[in-house]
């Protein structure tokens, strides 16, 4: 739990907020108390009791954007609501129905937004102790989850009110990883420059753009058994190309040795020639050029972790994670190397 998080002065104003907002989604409903909820670096998360409002969301998720920061990029939890928003209701995707939202007055009074509380277990098998989600359980999710991110990827965004926004091309989406390296000191870099021109030299064709979540794995979904209950963190979402999503997933399974994993016992997870199939059924279209998307996963995974090293060397909260993965950075850009040809 941040410090942040807990602050008595930040729940305080939060909750009188909250109050505010819940009376212009459902008048006469009140707020009974906030309290910090487990979520991600980029963002606070909360969950408000409620009283007055329907059975289903007595209890509901609050999204908050960390104070004293321009609400940006990640940070923009009004974005978030926003493709959330899109998505309810199309075929075959499911995501936290968003309730309401204040937009505060940033940086110093942060926007927040109210989501469903959706039931289920948030669990990356290859990032936990074996065994915490059975192997037959594991499977079905990620196969399920393969054929959900079909369905998310089947969405027109020209028929949604998303259809302006812009696009995240290849070379963006490389650049965009390539300035990440260029904010972390150089033992967390040596030779990602290689690359980045690699990637630019060799970049497949284009494909139409969709919705691409960037962070698509089972650690973020919500899970009850063998089903996928919700998509949820869409912190770095845009209109880009599907094979980042999926070749981003398939970087979870078991046969792609995660630095971070915590064993080589099996989880369960189908392999990635398995997950692309079932992708591939569920969307009724071939994928291309996906030893590239590998390479830039590698790359990616690399730049998002050295950022993360450096937070937590500069904040004095590297976890044993961020220690075993110190060595993997190099060794991910000369995978990524090795791809490219």
């Amino acid at each position: 739990m941040s410090i942040v998080a807990s602050s008595p002065d930040l729940l305080r104003d939060l909750t009188a907020r909250t109050a505010a907002a819940v009376r212009g989604w459902v008048p006469g409903a009140t707020v009974d108390g906030v309290e910090p909820l487990t979520g991600g670096t980029s963002s606070l998360t909360f969950v408000a009791a409620l009283s007055g409002a329907p059975a289903e969301y007595e209890r509901v998720v609050l999204k908050v954007a960390p104070p004293g920061l321009a609400p940006v990029r990640n940070r923009d939890v009004l974005r978030q609501a926003r493709i959330m928003r899109v998505l309810a209701g199309q075929h075959g995707v499911r995501v936290p129905a968003v309730l309401f939202s204040d937009v505060g007055a940033p940086p110093e009074t942060s926007p927040f937004v109210a989501m469903e509380l959706v039931p289920g277990e948030c669990v990356e098998p290859v990032l936990t102790p074996r065994g915490t989600v059975p192997a037959g359980q594991v499977r079905a999710r990620a196969l399920e989850a393969a054929r959900m991110l079909a369905d998310l990827h089947r969405v027109d965004p020209l028929r949604t009110a998303l259809a302006a926004e812009p696009v995240m091309s290849l070379g963006a989406e490389i650049d965009r990883w390539t300035r990440a390296f260029t904010t972390v000191s150089e033992d967390l870099r040596t030779g990602y420059a290689a690359v980045a021109d690699r990637l630019h030299a060799t970049m497949p064709a284009a494909t139409a753009p969709v919705f691409t979540h960037g962070d698509y794995r089972l650690g973020n979904t919500l899970c009850e058994g063998e089903r996928v209950t919700s998509i949820i963190d869409w912190e770095i979402w845009s209109l880009g190309d599907p094979r980042i999503d999926v070749t981003w997933l398939g970087f979870f399974t078991d046969e792609a040795r995660h630095p971070a994993s915590l064993s080589d016992e099996p989880t369960g997870m189908p392999g990635k020639a398995e997950l692309v199939d079932a992708y591939q059924e569920a969307r009724g279209a071939a994928l291309r050029d996906l030893p590239w998307f590998e390479a830039l996963t590698k790359y990616k995974e690399s730049a998002a972790t050295a950022l993360l090293i450096k937070r937590g060397r500069k904040a004095g909260t590297l976890t044993e994670m961020h220690r075993r993965m110190l060595p993997a950075l190099p060794m991910l850009l000369a995978e990524a190397m090795a791809l490219l040809g």
